[in-house]
């Protein structure tokens, strides 16, 4: 199965040591081989890259490791094919417009069932054959209502989202794993599940949080005339298995919560400790 990675912070961030160790499971020391990409926001908009080859064995990924691009949301999928041939079409994240901005969607498991169901007439209508774009093409169908007629800059509430989301991934879960990590440019959405662990069982945790808080210079913050000496830093991870040996969180079966500048948020909108929402209530 595939694995997925996603960051939120407060200040722009750069990626570093998590991307290069996610881009070793790509084909060097795991098997996800058959395609790698990430998204890096930058406003409403996001840098997308995404390639059908090892992500270890990419220079692409290796440039965008190198370069350093900071960021205060991103997300990265490295691929396992089951479910669609190997090719760029299928390759996430999968990324559309919607009320301005780019929405982009991560998931990892099996949806076979979605191929059985005719395909979208609408809008919005997936571009490859993965049962992984199908859900995200239905997940913004359902949430596109809200954000219908928005005055430019504004966003739905967070607890309204979170209540649509949460609604889509209980039905996913009756269909199969659904691990996914979708991100409007204001919020990264996590919805956890099971994934088939190293023993081959299939159970949680399918997905992991780490958050952390620091206070670091803010040069870049002085060279714009801003006079502070230093600035807090929250940063909150989500990948599917911990990439550092530090004390990640198991994510309960069926829990959804949001990020938002480096912090967490559960199904209400209301901000949480991770140990709190890691834990908290299923997706209903």
């Amino acid at each position: 199965m595939c694995e997925l990675f996603a960051m939120s912070s407060r200040v722009p961030a750069t990626l570093g040591f998590s991307l290069e160790r996610l881009a070793r499971h790509g084909g060097a020391e795991g098997p996800h081989r058959d395609g790698w990409g990430v998204a890096f926001y930058e406003g409403p908009d996001c840098l997308l890259l995404r390639e059908p080859r090892p992500a270890s064995e990419s220079s692409l990924m290796h440039f965008t490791e190198r370069l350093g691009l900071r960021t205060r949301m991103a997300l990265s999928h490295i691929r396992l094919a089951t479910v669609g041939d190997r090719s760029l079409r299928n390759t996430q994240p999968f990324a559309r417009e919607l009320g301005g901005r780019m929405h982009v969607f991560a998931h990892n498991g099996d949806l076979p069932s979605l191929l059985d169901r005719p395909r979208p007439v609408g809008p919005i209508r997936p571009i490859g054959d993965s049962d992984s774009e199908l859900a995200f093409c239905a997940l913004l169908a359902r949430i596109a209502p809200l954000w219908d007629e928005l005055p430019a800059g504004q966003f739905p509430p967070l607890a309204a989202r979170m209540s649509v989301i949460s609604a889509y991934a209980q039905e996913l879960r009756e269909l199969g794993p659904a691990n996914f990590i979708y991100a409007d440019s204001d919020a990264l959405f996590v919805h956890a599940d099971k994934r088939t662990q190293l023993d081959g069982c299939l159970r949680s945790p399918g997905l992991y949080l780490l958050q952390r808080c620091c206070w670091r210079a803010a040069s870049e913050l002085a060279e714009a005339g801003v006079i502070l000496s230093t600035v807090r830093q929250d940063v909150a991870l989500v990948a599917t298995v911990p990439l550092t040996d530090e004390l990640w969180e198991p994510l309960r079966e069926g829990v959804l919560i949001a990020l938002s500048n480096g912090l967490c948020y559960g199904a209400d909108g209301k901000a949480a400790p991770p140990e709190r929402v890691a834990a908290g209530d299923r997706a209903t």
